[in-house]
């Protein structure tokens, strides 16, 4: 258990993975990008097609002509997040509460929870659980997979946007999350009370065209990144009082 853990908080730090991992990194995260901007590109045709405003979920409901393009655009979003979070095990956050894990652990739980909303889609016209008498358990198991998985992403967004070695990176995450969560929470509160769903729907859609496009900025900055630089984000301060200068050595 031990090990699993420490794997989780700095894979790369494990020499047995680190040789075959360190080598693949480039290999992943060109496949990772082009899956995450496949998987964005199929979603904004199907919605372009669909003549009246739908929620993302909707456009793979049972039933929605757009059901298969989804799942698939679903499932390339998950295959490119899950191969960037395992090129991305050497970046850590600075912050202490964020550096529990490595950000890619994170992603990767969110690349699951994609796979999942995809083989678990919504029925006709997603009604909304709990709150639609309409909904089912397939309804909940769908919406709550998204919002779990969405979660994770912006967390991700969050751990990187506290990492030193990339300050640039850091900034558009903190900027990513906070759009990200304002976007979607008030899309998700339209679709509850049933105002206004054709600028909930909208919103959804740039929410999650936001989150989607940062796995892809975030790894093409990883790209122009050692893979041993994450090791300066959780390295301690060198102490002042430790260092001694030469002359204070031969006194």
């Amino acid at each position: 258990m031990r090990r699993l853990l420490r794997v989780a908080r700095d894979p790369f730090a494990v020499p047995v993975l680190a040789r075959g991992w360190q080598r693949a990194v480039p290999v992943f995260l060109g496949i990772g990008t082009l899956c995450v901007l496949g998987g964005l590109t199929i979603i904004w045709a199907a919605r372009l097609t669909v003549p009246y405003p739908v929620y993302v979920s909707e456009l793979g409901a049972q039933g929605a002509p757009t059901a298969g393009p989804f799942a698939v655009a679903l499932l390339l979003i998950a295959g490119g997040g899950f191969a960037i979070a395992l090129a991305s095990g050497h970046v850590r956050s600075s912050a202490p509460l964020l550096g529990r894990w490595a950000p890619a652990a994170t992603l990767g739980f969110a690349a699951v929870c994609f796979v999942l909303a995809s083989q678990v889609t919504c029925t006709a016209y997603c009604p909304v659980p709990l709150v639609d008498p309409k909904s089912t358990v397939q309804d909940l198991v769908h919406t709550v997979s998204a919002v779990i998985g969405f979660a994770a992403a912006c967390f991700a967004m969050l751990q990187v946007g506290f990492s030193r070695r990339l300050p640039r990176l850091s900034l558009l995450s903190r900027l990513s999350c906070a759009a990200v969560a304002v976007i979607t929470i008030v899309g998700g509160l339209l679709a509850i009370v049933r105002v206004g769903s054709d600028v909930g729907a909208w919103l959804e859609l740039v929410g999650t065209t936001v989150a989607i496009a940062w796995i892809a900025v975030y790894a093409v900055a990883l790209a122009r990144v050692p893979v041993d630089a994450g090791a300066a984000d959780t390295a301690p301060a060198a102490d002042p009082s430790m260092t001694r200068s030469p002359q204070a050595e031969s006194s």
